[in-house]
Parts: C-alpha cells; sequence; structure tokens
C-alpha cells in the first residue's frame, strides 16, 4: 500500500482549516446582520406580582406577534423611572398613579410619556371572603373575635403592614397584625376559604387571589389606604416619535379584574414566568387581537 504524502496531508488539512474559517465568518455575519436595532425594546419592571405579569406577557406579544428583541430588566422604582427618563429604558408597565409613585411623576413627569391607563381600579386595604358577614373596617372593632383577633399580614416592611398598624389605632381595633409573607397570607386564606372559617387579610388588587376566591374589600371610611388608582404604561422622552409602532400598542395594552388575575394566578402555578406568558397569549388571542385593532 503506497504510504500517504505528508505534504498533500498538511495541505488538506489547511484547505479544511480556511473553509471551516470562512463558512464560521460567513455565519456571524449573516448572524449580524438580522440584528436590527430598531427592533430592540428595553422594558423595566419591578418585583411586584401585577407588574412582573404585564411585562412578561408584553414581551411575548412582541416577540411573537411583531418581531421585537425585548431586554426586560427588573429594579426598584426609583432606578426605573430615572433610567426611564434618561432614555436608557424604553417602557414600564407598572406606575400607580395618582398617589404610589407621586413623588417620581414630580420629578419625571414633566419629560416621561404617559401612554394611559392598563389596568383600572388598583387598592390595597383589608380583605376578606365574600361570605363574611363584615363591610367595613368599623365592624371590625365588636366583631374582632370572629377572627380570633387576629388579622392576617405579610412581610412587615410592606407599604401595607404600614398603612394597617394606622388602621388598628385609628379604628381602635383589639386585633392583632400577624406578620407572615404574600405566600403565607394567601395559605391562610386558602386553608380558611376551605372550611368556610371567617378571616381578614392585607390585600391588595391586582392580585391573582381575586381570580381564583370571592372576596371583597373591606369599606375603609377614614381613608387609611388611601384612593383608588390606576395602573399606567409610561415611555421615555421621544417614544412616540421613535417606536410609534409599539407607542399605539401600549396605548391598547389593558387588562381587566378578570384577565390580570387569571394571568397572574398562571404566573402563579406555572414552571417560568415566560412559558406561563406565552401559554395566557395563545388562550387569549381574542384580547390579544384587540391590542392591535385600528378602531
Amino acid at each position: 500500500m503506497k504510504k500517504p504524502n505528508p505534504n498533500v496531508e498538511i495541505l488538506l488539512w489547511i484547505g479544511m482549516f480556511a473553509a471551516i474559517v470562512v463558512i464560521g465568518k460567513y455565519l456571524v455575519t449573516a448572524d449580524q446582520k438580522t440584528v436590527d436595532p430598531s427592533k430592540e425594546v428595553r422594558i423595566g419592571y419591578v418585583s411586584w406580582a401585577e407588574g412582573v405579569a404585564m411585562t412578561y406577557l408584553a414581551q411575548a406579544v412582541l416577540e411573537e406577534r411583531m418581531g421585537y428583541d425585548v431586554h426586560l430588566t427588573m429594579a426598584d422604582p426609583a432606578p426605573i423611572f430615572t433610567s426611564l427618563a434618561d432614555g436608557n429604558l424604553d417602557f414600564f408597565l407598572d406606575a400607580w398613579l395618582p398617589v404610589t409613585h407621586q413623588s417620581h411623576m414630580e420629578k419625571y413627569g414633566d419629560v416621561l410619556v404617559d401612554l394611559g391607563l392598563n389596568y383600572r381600579g388598583a387598592r390595597i386595604g383589608l380583605v376578606t371572603p365574600s361570605y363574611v358577614d363584615v363591610s367595613s373596617i368599623t365592624e371590625l372593632k365588636d366583631a374582632a373575635g370572629k377572627f380570633d383577633n387576629v388579622i392576617t399580614g405579610i412581610d412587615s416592611g410592606a407599604g401595607i403592614m404600614e398603612a394597617t398598624r394606622k388602621a388598628v389605632d385609628r379604628y381602635d381595633l383589639n386585633m392583632q397584625l400577624l406578620t407572615s409573607s404574600g405566600a403565607a397570607m394567601t395559605a391562610s386564606l386558602k386553608d380558611a376559604i376551605q372550611e368556610e372559617r371567617p378571616i381578614v387579610v392585607t390585600g391588595w388588587k391586582p392580585h391573582w387571589m381575586f381570580a381564583r376566591w370571592d372576596l371583597k374589600f373591606l369599606d375603609d371610611p377614614q381613608k387609611t389606604y388611601g384612593e383608588v388608582e390606576n395602573i399606567h404604561t409610561m415611555g421615555r422622552p421621544g417614544i412616540s416619535q421613535d417606536m410609534p409602532e409599539l407607542a399605539n400598542f401600549f396605548q391598547r395594552f389593558r387588562l381587566d379584574d378578570q384577565q390580570i388575575g387569571s394571568l397572574m394566578d398562571a404566573m402563579n402555578q406555572a414552571e417560568t414566568q415566560t412559558k406561563a406568558a406565552r401559554s395566557w397569549m395563545d388562550q387569549h388571542s381574542e384580547l390579544i387581537d384587540s391590542w392591535f385593532a385600528t378602531n
């Protein structure tokens, strides 16, 4: 058998390597050509359930329906508003107005673009199952025994907990505010509902628990928990001129109680937020279509 010429083998290897380099360079270049900076969108969000749900849903719609490349950034409200005003973010879908984010709007409201509300009727307060025969916080003083003199709360540092401490004082309630967590609160609520026991918890809306159970807010005549608010979508300066297609889309992006409740419930039960958002989007195609309607 004739021995292979080592020089020929070397040339073959050099040729193969050169071909790989050329093909690789072509593929990288081709991939780079598909990246369109005008299709990149930056959305900021805070770790509030409704904001997370709406943001991941928006990401799913923008990527699947409109071909955008959506980058998400989670932070506290202050840096979100600052980044939005500086143009380092394009959108924020969880601005509570006129009260919760009032200080940020006083600082940046003149330059930000308010694209309108996406949810109407956001609020915090004391919540009970609808079968409980108490309708106002004023009634809790005489009915405290029904609830074992306990209000089931969440994390001690949450704003709703501070408001509830004030409510206990203002309404002269002989009740203990129990510190726990959001998950522990909803678990206690679930157990009580299964046994049809009275329970009162610190609650807020939107929240998935309103989609899962029949609940009610107790009237708050002293307005300890403030007024009902709306959630708005905010855009960076110049967003309507730079991204008119997206600005128009977010002006139509809106969810009602049942829709956002079921979306958050799906997020709560799914393996990942992305999977939950895409599944919910597919199941609510008629709603999604309405956001693209021209009239």
